[in-house]
């Protein structure tokens, strides 16, 4: 079987994603499906993915995966700002809230430090959605892999991945 040299194969990360998004009927600021778009060159940081898209850094959603004490925290966070861990763990009740090492966010989430996306994971994460994101009409997420991403809006991130809002900075 052989591929045309022109189409090329859809990492599983993005398929993923793109499935849940569908499944989710996800929708972008201006009310239409939200799809993945795939950007030229990988973006690791919430600055490079919005200069790569042509907005404020503010309306990145990053995807943080933290251990909370053995169990993983999904805080979909404001890329203006950064996650206060002691803050988010008193409010959860919980000891200890640490940034998750690379081997733990790949096993639960089935993706790498980079290119989280906040859904199409094995099983459902517990997740916080930044309230900071409710200030713009559209919000960027990645999806799957450092290159992809996908727009939104803050009450879809909260419908589509089920997460709790919360004042995390």
């Amino acid at each position: 079987m052989s591929t045309h040299p022109n189409v090329q194969a859809i990492h599983p990360n993005v398929q993923a994603v793109r499935d849940a998004l569908r499944g989710a009927d996800a929708r972008d600021g201006s009310g239409r499906p939200s799809e993945v778009r795939l950007l030229p060159e990988a973006v690791h940081t919430a600055a490079a993915a919005a200069a790569a898209l042509g907005i404020e850094v503010g309306q990145i959603a990053n995807s943080l995966i933290f251990d909370a004490e053995g169990e993983p925290l999904l805080v979909l966070t404001s890329g203006a700002h950064r996650v206060d861990t002691a803050k988010v763990a008193a409010d959860l009740g919980v000891g200890k809230l640490k940034r998750a090492d690379p081997d733990f966010v790949r096993t639960h989430t089935g993706q790498v430090i980079g290119g989280v996306a906040p859904l199409g994971h094995p099983k459902p994460l517990r997740t916080l959605v930044d309230t900071a994101l409710e200030q713009y009409g559209e919000i960027w997420a990645a999806g799957g892999v450092p290159q992809a991403v996908f727009p939104t809006t803050y009450a879809e991130l909260v419908r589509i991945t089920a997460g709790s809002p919360a004042e995390v900075a």
